[in-house]
Order: structure tokens, then C-alpha cells, then sequence
């Protein structure tokens, strides 16, 4: 594995920070990081893997900072975190199967379709009576959590917007469903990461310092969700992205 400079090392501890920070609030964390990490010169695969590194720090610090403060539906999040992590790994593996030339195309366009759907995608609103969880939701909301763990596994940014979406939906608060989402996100990237690491996809040296840099970064995130929400960090968001997103086309056409 290849070494990085002290100013490569700058750069993937200050990506990793902001990535984890307005993961923790808004989700798409994987937006910021994964498009940073290409464009250090990693292999697609690798940089996807080296990704989960940090991605799973994340989500394990942000998960226990609202589990602590009792904003997380535990017996919820029980029955769906198998299928998040069952999908991962499938969807990581599916990875595997795809040649590095059609895969980096590939990347930047589901990077784009994501950031968009991100961005414009309308919030639903919360039900004042909290979730009514039927038999047949509970059924639905485990496809979810699997299909949502493959596409984790396979590309990754966007999830945790996914899953906060889909726990909006069910009627949670914003602030309980972000709780909820960063579980099975945590799950999804715990299972892919391992399998990454096994197919030999994970670049310690690039994913050690931005997983540290984003384990202070969703620690002050998560707590600055629980307590204002998201509203102010969208501007950060969409300025960071599309930098990163238009520097990937940029490398691509020239």
C-alpha cells in the first residue's frame, strides 16, 4: 500500500470530518468521501472499500450517540439490522464481479443521481401520533433494510438519506428516524466492510485517518442533530459535492 503525503493525510482528515458531520445530520456523508477518496488515484473498488472504513466509525459513534439519548426505536431496529447487514455483504461482493473500467463511469453517475435526489427530494411529514406498525409495514420495511444494505454494499452514498427517508415515511420524528437510520447504516457498513476488507479492498492508510477525523466529526454531528436538526448544514453539502462530483467528471473526459 502506497503511503500518503502529510498534505494527502490533511486532505482525507478535513473530507472525513465534514463527510461524517453532515452525515450525522442529513445524511449522504458518502457523497463527500467517496468522491474525495477517487480523487486521491484509488481504484473504484478500493476507494469504495477504504470508504466503509470510515463510514463504519461514523455510523457506530453517531448510532451510540442517539441510542444514549433514548432517540432510536431499539426493538425496531432489532428485527431489520440482520437484513442491512445480509444485503451489505452481498451487495459488496457484487463489486467484485464488475471490471474496474466500467466500474468508475459507473460510480460518478450514481453519485450524481443520488446527490440529485438528495437535494431536490421532498420531506415527508411527520404524523403528530408517531408510527402505527402494522404486520405488513414491519414486512415492507425488511425489504427495505435489505435492498437498502445491498445498495450499500455495492456503491454506498445516499443511504443513510435512503433510510431516513423511509423512516420519515413510517412516521417517526426527524431527529428518532435519524436515530433509527444510522443503526441499520451502521449495519450495512459493518457487513461490507468486512467483506471489502476480505477481497482485499480497504486501503488502511488512507481510510485510518479520515475514520478518525470522522469519528469526531459524527460525534459533534450527531449532537448538533439531536439538538437543531438539519436545515443550516444543506449549503455546506451542496457546495463540497459538487466540487468533488465535477473534479470526478472533469478526470474522466480529460
Amino acid at each position: 500500500m502506497e503511503h500518503p503525503s502529510v498534505e494527502m493525510i490533511f486532505f482525507l482528515v478535513s473530507i472525513g470530518f465534514v463527510a461524517a458531520f453532515v452525515d450525522s445530520v442529513v445524511g449522504g456523508g458518502g457523497l463527500i468521501s467517496v468522491p474525495a477518496l477517487l480523487s486521491t488515484g484509488l481504484p473504484p473498488a478500493i476507494a469504495l472499500g477504504t470508504n466503509k472504513l470510515g463510514g463504519t466509525i461514523s455510523s457506530l459513534t453517531s448510532s451510540i450517540s442517539f441510542l444514549l439519548s433514548g432517540k432510536m426505536d431499539v426493538r425496531l431496529v432489532k428485527k431489520w439490522f440482520p437484513l442491512s447487514l445480509l444485503g451489505s455483504v452481498a451487495g459488496a461482493y457484487t463489486v467484485r464481479l464488475i471490471p474496474p473500467d466500467f466500474l468508475k463511469p459507473l460510480v460518478i453517475i450514481l453519485l450524481i443521481a443520488v446527490t440529485l435526489y438528495t437535494l431536490l427530494g421532498k420531506k415527508r411529514p411527520v404524523r403528530p401520533t408517531g408510527p402505527q406498525l402494522t404486520g405488513k409495514i414491519i414486512a415492507a420495511g425488511a425489504l427495505v433494510a435489505l435492498m437498502l444494505g445491498y445498495y450499500d454494499g455495492f456503491f454506498g452514498p445516499g443511504t443513510g438519506s435512503f433510510l431516513l427517508f423511509a423512516f420519515l415515511l413510517l412516521g417517526f420524528d426527524f431527529v428518532k428516524a435519524a436515530g433509527n437510520a444510522k443503526a441499520l447504516n451502521f449495519a450495512s457498513n459493518l457487513g461490507s466492510l468486512v467483506t471489502f476488507a476480505l477481497m482485499g479492498n480497504v486501503n488502511l492508510y488512507y481510510g485510518i485517518p479520515m475514520g478518525l477525523a470522522m469519528l469526531v466529526g459524527s460525534l459533534i454531528g450527531s449532537r448538533v442533530a439531536i439538538r437543531k436538526g438539519a436545515g443550516y448544514v444543506k449549503p455546506l453539502f451542496i457546495a463540497v459535492t459538487t466540487i468533488l462530483i465535477g473534479k470526478q467528471i472533469w478526470d474522466l473526459l480529460v
